[in-house]
This record gives C-alpha cells, sequence and structure tokens, in this order.
C-alpha cells in the first residue's frame, strides 16, 4: 500500500472564551478547551463513498480502518493507494479491483452514531456473513492494565473531556491508541494503525472507552480481533453477536474488577 500524505495535522482542539454562571447568579469570563471538529470526504476508485466527521488527526490510519472495519477491504494488500490532501479535507483510494458498478448505489446511510457520517452507496461493502473469531488464551491482568491506562487519561480527552479513545494490546503489551470525538472513529484509527504497522490483529485486545453497540462488534468481528473490552456495557444485541461469533466480550472493566459477557472457550 501505498501513502501519499500531504497534510500536516491540525490541533485537535482550540481555546475558546465563555461566561461561567453560578446558581447564585455570579458570571465570569472564562477560557475553555473545546474540540475540534473536522470532515473529511472519502472517495474510493474516484467514487464518492464516505464523508466522516472526526478529530483532525491520524487520517489515513482513520481511512485505512474504516474500510476494514465495514468489510470493504480484507487487508492493506487489496489497498493500491491512499492520497490525503494538503488540508486533510479529501481522501482518495485507489484499490486493486477499480470496478464499480452503481446499479447498487444507495446514498445517506448512516453507520455510526457520529453526526455528519455519512456512507453514500454499498458497492464497496462486503454482504457475506463474517468468518467467526477464532479465540485466543487471554489474562485477566491485561484487561486491568488497559483500564488502569484509560484511567490515567489521555492527551486530548484530559484537555477537553470530549473524546473517546481506544487502545490496541497484543500479549500483554500495549501497542496503539487513539482518540478521536466519536468511538467508531478511535477504533477504526486504531485498527488502521495496526494494519499498516503489520500487528497481527488475530491476537489483539481492543480497549474502548465507549459503549458496545451491535455495530462496534460487528467492526471487531471482522477485523478478526478476539478480544474486545470496554469500560462501558453492552447490550444485548452485542452479547449475542459475541456469542454467535465466538467474541471474547469484556465490559464494565476497572483498574480491579470486570464482567466477562463471553468466553467462548469456557464450557
Amino acid at each position: 500500500m501505498r501513502v501519499i500524505d500531504r497534510y500536516r495535522e491540525d490541533d485537535g482542539a482550540i481555546v475558546c472564551p465563555a461566561v461561567a454562571l453560578s446558581a447564585d447568579g455570579a458570571t465570569a469570563v472564562v477560557e475553555r478547551t473545546v474540540l475540534v471538529e473536522h470532515r473529511l470526504e472519502v472517495l474510493v476508485n474516484t467514487v464518492p463513498t464516505m464523508s466522516v466527521v472526526c478529530t483532525p488527526d491520524h487520517l489515513v490510519d482513520l481511512v485505512v480502518g474504516r474500510l476494514f472495519t465495514e468489510g470493504m477491504v480484507a487487508g492493506v494488500a487489496d489497498i493500491e493507494e491512499v492520497y490525503l490532501c494538503e488540508h486533510g479535507t479529501r481522501a482518495q483510494v485507489m484499490l486493486a479491483d477499480r470496478r464499480a458498478d452503481f446499479s447498487r448505489r444507495e446514498a445517506g446511510v448512516v453507520p455510526s452514531c457520529c453526526t455528519g457520517n455519512r456512507t453514500y452507496h454499498q458497492y464497496f461493502t462486503n454482504d457475506e456473513r463474517p468468518t467467526n473469531v477464532a479465540p485466543i488464551p487471554w489474562e485477566s491482568a491485561w484487561v486491568f492494565e488497559m483500564a488502569r491506562t484509560f484511567a490515567g487519561d489521555s492527551p486530548l480527552h484530559r484537555a477537553t473531556t470530549g473524546t473517546h479513545s481506544c487502545y490496541l494490546m497484543i500479549d500483554g503489551v500495549l501497542l496503539a491508541y487513539r482518540e478521536d470525538l466519536g468511538r467508531h472513529n478511535a477504533f477504526d484509527k486504531v485498527v488502521g494503525a495496526a494494519l499498516r504497522q503489520g500487528f497481527d490483529l488475530r491476537r489483539a485486545l481492543v480497549f474502548s472507552s465507549g459503549r458496545l453497540p451491535e455495530d462496534m462488534v460487528m467492526k471487531a468481528i471482522r477485523a478478526g480481533i478476539p478480544l474486545l473490552a470496554t469500560k462501558a456495557v453492552p447490550t444485548d444485541e452485542t452479547i449475542r453477536l459475541a456469542r454467535e461469533f465466538d467474541l471474547t466480550l469484556i465490559c464494565q472493566a476497572r483498574p480491579d474488577s470486570c464482567v466477562v459477557y463471553n468466553d467462548p472457550r469456557e464450557p
């Protein structure tokens, strides 16, 4: 995969003036650090394919991870080139398979909770049932370590209290983390980073700061990630999918406790 990145990353936050009000009627002029909202348009094989609202960093990771977790590519070998413009507002992706069939065009699909995120059509998505995840042995110490790392906070969240974060660990070693205003984006960024660095996702534990609805779990399943953890809670559909696809699902993770909703290795 060839990457042509013309973009010099903008800061993920800016300082804005505001007025603080108190219950006794007092006011004060204050400054607060807030997240920057960035919009990225993605073309695949010259076809407008996605619009993503995100924080303005690690955009190539986001594009590669999103293509992979949404089933548009099976790996980086399917991607010939990613070109990111100097403003970071337009990414052009060329796949090894350059065909396009607009008979499957479907506009306005919203694949995540992030406001403004759109998939313009479904041509590049894969409708086939994902392969079951291959379970691996794991240690509770890995989850507790991830929870402690999360509790230590990440730079952009510390500044704004407005981001989601995602961490990736293999064999007890933390290898990558990413932040974004959306939990889906943070997940895709960390997966994209892993793919670009050649990490084996089939051995990975991914820890998310956010709730795990159905589409987040399906991202992990499509990526072949065997261990998915979060500080937050699952849904009934999340648990059902984890059990159907042999995904180890660990939620409500704290530095000293967690709840295992599915472990395929257990009888």
